[in-house]
């Protein structure tokens, strides 16, 4: 459904969207309004995030309408309740907020013909990517406030997704409802991640250039009421490199599908198989180790191999150590597979990794684990929040330690009964702590409370209100 469609729709019903929701009193279903300037469900956690969030804040009751740009979300049917007493599924909406995909595939980068600009926003996200730097939040959220400054009154609660755009600042005057903002963790870890990996002093003026939108990113951040995020790690790394007030912070753990992320005996594990979801050419990732390890662990398991959930870079530092240490046969990179294909991967391997420098949470780990797959997992960013304790419920190792890695992967390949053990234990934690229902509830706990300040900031003199910032 359009943009234009979804407003013609949703301005004949607005008085019934209203009466069904109780007007977001805090009291019945809210309206929910969840913005992400990228939705590919398949490639990224923010993608992730959106369709699971959706699906579970719609099997609670309440109305979500996920307005996204290209990669558009791909949602789940809410489906029913599993028979513990909530109420009935609510509306689960999709909205596109078309931008020009400029980085879409086989054409990345692309000019875009005369006909298709419509307006300044779209000329401005060309010049942008002219000149080198990343449009997309900063565009997304002046088309979303547009968007939804035409709907005042069709929403309870604004959620956006790690957009944090100029266009988002103005609160409920400019929004139509308050505003809760999930930042899974600073950008800039990202951008610091890749300066330290640049060769020369021309990729680092171009990671600057490209990371450009991190000032912006910042100056919202700092300008919001509410800002949720996924881990204790990120919150703090929100408090220290964006300057967020650590008193509107708030951690809301996400979580496996665990109904899809389960153990099957029926699935034969490969002897030798790890497996890790990673991008190649992110550093951030720490894949580079992992391939480091590999040529290590080789040498008392000949028959190790891994499989790479992502794509496969065709030069940089992976591809140069995989040709180095001659592990051409023993890397294998997947993508574009199903997501019961990527279980049935998990499932199959004897050991999952993470070996990434730093995550915000790591969905990777907690799926891993949902499956009862033992893991070895760094100690990098919230990533211990998630796998648990060193031989609890996983094997920890520092970043970036390649030793150390090939170290625990013999340990695990090694020994049956160690596997047997985390996995079990790895299952039982993620479904006592992270999963999707458990992550809506509390979401939606944020949203009464965001509506509720809002209220009472409107109720307050007209004199004693102050400005709305966000």
């Amino acid at each position: 459904m359009t943009a234009e469609a979804t407003e013609a729709s949703l301005t004949r019903n607005r008085s019934s969207l209203r009466e069904r929701s109780g007007g977001g009193d805090g009291e019945g279903p809210l309206r929910i309004a969840l913005l992400t300037y990228k939705g590919n469900p398949f490639c990224g956690g923010q993608g992730v995030y959106v369709r699971h969030l959706s699906r579970e804040l719609a099997r609670l009751g309440h109305s979500v309408e996920v307005i996204g740009s290209q990669p558009y979300p791909v949602l789940d049917d809410a489906g029913t309740q599993d028979g513990d007493g909530g109420s009935a599924p609510g509306r689960l909406t999709l909205t596109e907020l078309p931008s020009l995909d400029l980085y879409r595939q086989p054409d990345p980068f692309r000019t875009p013909a005369r006909e298709e600009y419509r307006d300044w926003i779209d000329a401005l996200e060309v010049g942008t990517m002219w000149t080198g730097g990343f449009p997309e939040p900063l565009t997304f959220s002046l088309r979303a406030r547009r968007h939804l400054a035409a709907r005042r009154g069709a929403f309870d609660v604004v959620h956006d997704n790690q957009t944090l755009g100029y266009g988002l600042l103005g609160g409920p005057g400019v929004l139509g409802a308050p505003l809760v903002t999930t930042v899974h963790h600073p950008i800039t870890v990202d951008r610091q991640l890749e300066l330290d990996a640049a060769a020369d002093w021309k990729r680092r003026a171009s990671v600057r250039r490209w990371y450009g939108f991190t000032r912006m990113q910042k100056r919202v951040a700092r300008r919001l009421p509410s800002v949720l995020t996924v881990s204790g790690s990120s919150r703090q790394e929100i408090v220290d490199h964006l300057g967020v007030d650590p008193r509107k912070v708030h951690v809301v753990h996400i979580g496996a599908d665990t109904e899809l992320f389960s153990p099957d005996p029926a699935v034969p594990v490969t002897p030798g198989r790890i497996v890790t979801t990673s991008s190649a050419d992110v550093p951030l990732k720490g894949l580079v180790h992992l391939v480091e390890a590999l040529a290590r662990l080789r040498r008392d398991h000949p028959g190790a191999h891994l499989v790479v959930v992502g794509r496969r870079a065709e030069n940089g530092p992976v591809a140069a150590a995989i040709e180095r240490h001659g592990l051409g046969g023993a890397v294998e990179f997947v993508k574009g597979i199903t997501d019961r294909e990527l279980v049935d991967l998990v499932r199959s391997a004897q050991v999952a990794c993470v070996p990434s420098l730093y995550e915000g949470f790591s969905l990777p780990a907690a799926e891993a684990m949902a499956t009862g797959t033992p893991l070895v997992a760094t100690t990098g960013g919230a990533i211990p929040e998630v796998a648990g304790p060193d031989g609890e419920t996983c094997l920890a190792v520092p970043p970036g330690d390649a030793d150390a890695l090939a170290a625990a992967l013999s340990r695990l390949l090694g020994d049956e009964e160690l596997r047997r053990r985390l996995g079990a234990a790895g299952r039982e934690r993620v479904l006592a702590k992270f999963t999707w229902r458990q992550a809506a509830i509390g979401t939606a706990e944020h949203y009464r409370q965001a509506i509720a300040v809002a209220r009472a900031r409107a109720a307050r003199p007209a004199g004693r209100r102050g400005q709305w910032l966000a």
